[in-house]
């Protein structure tokens, strides 16, 4: 149940608090008083998008709350599905605009989407105003109609889970033969260049040793003489280092070398020191004349690493890649292609098979679907003819007719809603042949049908009744009080004999201050109600007459 609603700066409305109860409240209020501002702010509690423009003060932010008592409707799985912590006690919503246009929404002061804001409170109230009239032609709304009375949440939602699950399949399907099509034009020239490289075998590395090897082989000459050079000034003439140093050693043999020990001069194993000298440039030297040997000219072993070379070289060019790293990644791309059209033509009739099984379950789900619905067709259209009496419309006869149609995440039925309102008239679409208040009292019908079935904590019903008056007038608000028995009801509207009905009456009004004017709302008292139903019933000049008519009414 709507407990309270606390309205701040929000257009005409500086302030104000509404306590509200069980049973059926009326709010009125002279045309511009502001009900309509009123139900704008509730409707930012049901996630409408937020308008600066509706500040009343420029450097304040707009505050809406609501205050619900959820007892008796269990709402805990929806919480649950937001992560959100329940609560047994009082549940608060709050939407906040800033001036800048920033939005801001809270459950229970923990801050949500207002997506998540909307969907809460749409499982609390529903509005339903002069403009959702339009809604009785809407194919989405008459199958919602129809499920609701038929109870299919879990048989919806079956059939919506395969369906969503259906297309996703279908959609692969579809993207996996496209690829396939695509892949199957272009096998034979990836296969032509895959043969190409697979012969080649190029691999990570290659080309840069070969360059190298190509410029050793290619200067082999001058090396070798260079090495060769180098390693016989070491070790192989008469003038060499090596035999400077065994001539040195030779010197060395004759001097006693222990006379310049005490004199801290040369030191006695200077003889051993030149040996490891000469170990290490005799060393040196065959190192060098190795390596003479390995540089030495090797023609065939050239010829072989530039053709090598040239064959790596020409296959880039032609392929138009840059170097040795880009063309073993098309090697390995055109690997990876090849493969997947191979492997996708082993896939595909596995998944075709799937999406088969699929369509045979969702066609049995649909079908389901559709016989539910017209039971629940039989079923509304005789409740409608039904609740339709007492508002004037003895003569009504209501059908729903369902056709086929493609499959979509709703089913596969077009429903049309179809009446006539005399004895000697045919059933057409309502939307063809209802005249305003008609279409009017068919949504209170509607609305008062689905109530007991949605178990909706609370409705508000926006000047439904335009367009009628007198006696239809009075069966609507019996109609309203015999909702609100049930549910809460918050009815606004401009009829007297609706007004008398509620169980609390609220007037909206407009107040002058010295610089603004303000919208106000106000519950009124036993007499207070006497005058408001008295101006309602007479206009701006409220006579005796009035008032009596007005008690008069009051005692309904």
């Amino acid at each position: 149940m709507f407990k309270r609603l606390y309205i701040n700066n929000y257009a005409l409305i500086d302030s104000a608090e509404i306590e509200l109860e069980p049973g059926l409240s009326i709010i009125t209020g002279e045309t511009g008083a502001g009900k309509t501002i009123l139900l704008g702010a509730l409707s930012l509690l049901l996630g409408a998008r937020a308008d600066v423009r509706r500040l009343a003060v420029t450097g304040r932010k707009i505050v809406v709350e609501g205050a619900f008592d959820t007892g008796g409707y269990d709402l805990r799985p929806l919480f649950d599905s937001h992560d959100l912590v329940w609560s047994d006690d009082e549940l608060l919503l709050r939407r906040e605009i800033s001036p800048t246009g920033r939005s801001r929404a809270f459950v229970n002061d923990s801050p949500v989407t207002t997506a998540i804001l909307g969907d809460i409170a749409s499982r609390l109230v529903d509005i339903h105003s002069q403009h959702n009239n339009l809604l009785i032609s809407d194919t989405r709304f008459q199958l919602g109609v129809l499920d609701s009375i038929a109870g299919n949440t879990v048989l919806r939602e079956r059939y919506t889970a395969t369906y969503r699950e259906y297309v996703k399949l279908r959609s692969r399907v579809a993207e996996m033969k496209t690829r396939l099509a695509a892949s199957r034009e272009n096998e034979e020239f990836i296969r032509f260049r895959l043969d190409h490289l697979r012969k080649l075998k190029p691999k990570a590395g290659e080309q840069s040793e070969l360059e190298r090897m190509q410029e050793i082989l290619g200067d082999s000459a001058a090396i070798s003489d260079s090495l060769g050079g180098a390693a016989g000034l070491l070790s192989e003439s008469d003038t060499s280092a090596l035999s400077r140093l065994r001539e040195a050693r030779k010197l060395l043999q004759d001097v006693n070398l222990g006379l310049f020990a005490s004199d801290g001069g040369m030191p006695d194993d200077i003889m051993g020191r030149l040996e490891t000298v000469a170990i290490e440039l005799k060393d040196i030297a065959e190192t060098l004349s190795g390596w003479t040997e390995k540089v030495s000219a090797n023609p065939a072993l050239l010829d072989k690493v530039e053709k090598r070379l040239s064959a790596l070289y020409e296959t880039q060019r032609r392929f138009k890649v840059a170097g040795e790293r880009e063309l073993i990644e098309l090697y390995a791309d055109l690997e990876r292609q090849l493969g997947a059209i191979t492997g996708d033509d082993g896939e595909l009739p596995e998944l075709e098979e799937e999406l088969r099984q699929m369509a045979v379950r969702l066609r049995q789900q649909a079908a389901e679907l559709t016989e539910s619905r017209r039971e629940a067709a039989e079923v509304f259209s005789g409740l409608m003819v039904r609740a339709a009496l007492p508002l004037g419309m003895a003569n009504l006869k209501f059908a729903v007719a369902i056709t086929p149609c493609k499959y979509t995440v709703e089913g596969c039925d077009l429903p049309v809603f179809k009446c006539a309102f005399n004895k000697n008239q045919e059933m057409q679409p309502v939307s063809s042949i209802a005249s305003g208040g008609e279409i009017s009292r068919l949504m209170l019908c509607l609305k008062s049908i689905v109530a007991s079935r949605m178990q909706l904590p609370t409705l508000v019903f926006d000047e439904v009744d335009t367009g009628v008056s007198g006696d239809v007038a009075a069966r609507i608000g019996a109609m309203m009080k015999e909702i609100a028995a049930s549910r809460q009801v918050i009815a606004i509207t401009h009829l007297p004999q609706v007004a008398v009905r509620g169980d609390v009456h609220f007037k909206v009004y407009k107040e002058d201050s010295a610089d603004a004017t303000h919208t106000r709302i106000m519950r009124l008292g036993e007499e207070e109600r006497v005058m408001e139903t008295a101006r309602m019933l007479a206009g701006a000049v409220v006579d005796d007459a009035a008032i009596m008519n007005a008690r008069s009414l009051l005692k309904l």
